[in-house]
């Protein structure tokens, strides 16, 4: 299964791109105080946020088209710690 990790501890510092289409899987664990912006992209240069989250969290979404996801903390929204981020696309046949 694709995915992407990263541990962010500092602002402006986001996942790799990960190309998903349909459901994918979102992890944000580790103890931090901030905000986790998911972001989309159609040419994984030009980034739109998608949602915010400031806490632990399992969950997943959905995008019927094929886009350029990733997730981290943007500049001014880190105030300390380390959030382990995951995205994982459980069905990367659809790509």
């Amino acid at each position: 299964m694709p995915e992407v990790t990263k541990d962010v501890s500092a602002e402006n510092t986001f996942t790799d791109a990960l190309r998903v289409k349909d459901y994918f899987n979102l992890s944000i664990s580790n103890t931090f105080s901030g905000t986790v912006t998911v972001q989309r992209s159609l040419d994984g240069t030009t980034w739109r946020d998608v949602d915010d989250f400031t806490a632990i969290i399992e969950t997943y979404g959905f995008d019927p088209e094929p886009y350029f996801y990733r997730a981290g903390i943007k500049t001014g929204n880190y105030t300390s710690g380390t959030a382990s981020l995951r995205l994982g696309d459980p069905d990367y046949r659809n790509q």
